[in-house]
């Protein structure tokens, strides 16, 4: 498993079983901007926590709905990796699963809840440099390298 982020020995990390997916169309890139208080804002993979006794593809599979309405099918595994960062709110967290290569099945507006998302489509060379964490650069520039 590869590891991003440098660990703080003076903080507990909580572990979080995630997973997220790299969807591509027209050769653009989903992501989505999180906006957060003070009008602060950052780009992730659509993606999060794994719930309960949800599989990571499941996971995908909601998560994708609930913070873009895009209905996607999870495929190969392009890495698994351990994120640590700080959440919006302080919390240390280690981000701990997979990033999955999806294809976009459709869309169904109804199924996005998380208003504080918006869907960006960008370009892969965009979304390497303004993906907040560095394992979801790295899983796009990995997938752009295979894509030669």
């Amino acid at each position: 498993m590869l590891e991003f982020g440098a660990r703080d020995p003076e903080k507990a990390y909580r572990l979080r079983p995630a997973a997220f997916g790299i969807c591509e169309k027209d050769g653009l890139i989903a992501t989505v901007r999180v906006e957060r208080d003070a009008g602060r804002s950052y780009h992730d993979l659509p993606g999060g926590a794994v719930d309960g006794l949800e599989t990571e593809s499941q996971a995908v599979i909601r998560e994708f709905g609930e913070e873009t309405g895009l209905i996607v099918e999870p495929g190969e595994q392009m890495l698994r990796a351990s994120q640590l960062f700080l959440k919006s709110d302080g919390e240390p967290v280690e981000n701990e699963g997979g990033v999955y290569l999806a294809r976009l099945v459709g869309q169904d507006p109804t199924l996005k809840i998380e208003d504080d998302h918006t869907l960006e489509w960008m370009t892969p060379e965009a979304a390497i440099v303004a993906l907040r964490h560095e394992s979801h650069a790295w899983a796009v520039a990995r997938w752009l390298r295979s894509r030669r």
